[in-house]
């Protein structure tokens, strides 16, 4: 089967992630990038900055967005423009986005039209830090590769085969039918540590295994056989553990509180929750990692101490939904690169049968053999898994060339696999 040249394109609040894959969708191991690059600061008003790397993780383009570049468009358009002086400038055969939330109806990968674009905004409500600018980044390639397919990835997709039980609220189930339930986030950076903990050591992957994606957006998930059984995050990707600006798991009752006896509107609670809690409120230094562990003040020791001592809670509550707990991993930026908060982390979960290897050093394991939980860490690559999923809906599907519609029903797309 021949390979697809495919971008895919990851668009957040101020930044924009873009890699350039050639891949065969018959191939199982996942695909591995020509490029990748990032574009960040966009639309803050301070210097944007785009920068690119190869495989093997070199700089091949370091500079400053000026004028229209700092914005996504623009940004954007230095990408193609930069792909296109070193002599890429061939087509594209398809352009593969992650999208936050599918909702109900969104449960795996699905191309782009004015129909779908149009459901999918209705969800920003509930994801409005992401949603908004990974649709905006949708159109924004639509317009720059007229003609090729725009493929929808979704992290919500991964957890809908979830057990019943583990997708419902307490709630009447008139507001479970209209959607008002678990959905989970993350799933495209779980998808991605499943296919590599399988690559690497099939045995315990297989097992009962729970993944920390621990970064600015935090979350985790208990995996049973590469497939979710539970995780933290539920209607939106505002619950569950500890996050940078988001405050994680909340009473509903303070909500009712804020806006009865504070007088604050819905747009008010919505900023105070989703912008000014988390490891900023708590800290009232910063809302990275890197910056609290550098503070002398205690406030940022303390929001460290309430992040860790969430991690260890909802540990052994995942470890209660899988019956057991086999392996544990770590990703995301704070999971991959802070160290000595993973060894805290491990220590308070000793109790789970954790014995850490002191020696481990930059090893993808971190706990001895005779560990009767072991622990690993992995970086995340949601890119990969996004190209492989666009070369998959190209390859059943068929592929579309330049100039000819992008648009198949809605209807029919929804169920793509």
């Amino acid at each position: 089967m021949a390979s697809s040249l495919l971008l895919t394109l990851n668009a957040g609040s101020s930044s924009i992630k873009v890699a350039l894959f050639e891949v065969d969708a018959s191939a199982g191991a996942l695909p591995a990038a020509r490029w990748s690059g990032q574009a960040d600061g966009l639309g803050t008003g301070l210097e944007g900055r785009l920068r690119v790397r190869d495989a093997q993780g070199r700089m091949l383009h370091d500079a400053a967005l000026q004028g229209d570049g700092r914005s996504h468009q623009g940004a954007l358009a230095a990408l193609l423009g930069w792909h296109a002086r070193q002599g890429g400038g061939g087509r594209i055969d398809a352009v593969g986005h992650r999208i936050v939330h599918g909702g109900v109806n969104f449960v795996a990968p699905v191309r782009a039209d004015d129909a779908v674009l149009h459901e999918l905004a209705a969800l920003e409500p509930l994801a409005p830090l992401h949603q908004p600018h990974n649709l905006a980044g949708v159109r924004a390639a639509m317009q720059a590769f007229g003609g090729v397919p725009q493929v929808l990835c979704f992290d919500t997709a991964f957890h809908a085969a979830q057990p019943d039980v583990n997708r419902r609220f307490a709630l009447p189930r008139a507001l479970h039918d209209a959607g008002v339930r678990r959905y989970g986030f993350h799933g495209l950076s779980y998808e991605s540590i499943a296919a590599q903990f399988a690559q690497l050591a099939p045995p315990p992957a297989q097992q009962r295994v729970i993944v920390a994606h621990l970064g600015n957006g935090a979350s985790m998930c208990a995996m049973a056989g590469g497939r979710s059984v539970a995780t933290t995050m539920s209607f939106s990707p505002l619950d569950g553990l500890t996050m940078g600006t988001r405050c994680g798991h909340l009473d509903a009752a303070v909500v009712l509180y804020l806006m009865r006896s504070q007088g604050m509107s819905a747009d008010e609670v919505e900023t105070l929750l989703f912008r000014e809690s988390g490891l900023l409120g708590l800290s009232g230094v910063s809302s990275d990692m890197r910056a609290l562990e550098a503070s002398q003040l205690p406030a940022a020791a303390e929001a460290i101490t309430h992040f860790v001592e969430q991690v260890v809670q909802h540990m052994g509550s995942l470890a209660a939904a899988l019956r057991g707990v086999d392996a544990i991993v770590f990703t995301g930026g704070i999971g991959e690169n802070a160290a000595a908060l993973r060894a805290h982390i491990l220590r308070e979960c000793s109790w789970l049968g954790i014995e850490a290897d002191a020696n481990a050093g930059g090893a993808a394991r971190l706990t001895t053999a005779q560990s009767r939980v072991s622990a690993w860490v992995f970086r995340t690559d949601e890119e990969a898994v996004i190209a492989r999923h666009t070369a998959r809906v190209l390859a059943a599907h068929g592929r579309v060339r330049p100039g000819s519609s992008t648009a198949a029903p809605a209807s029919a797309n929804r169920r793509w696999q």
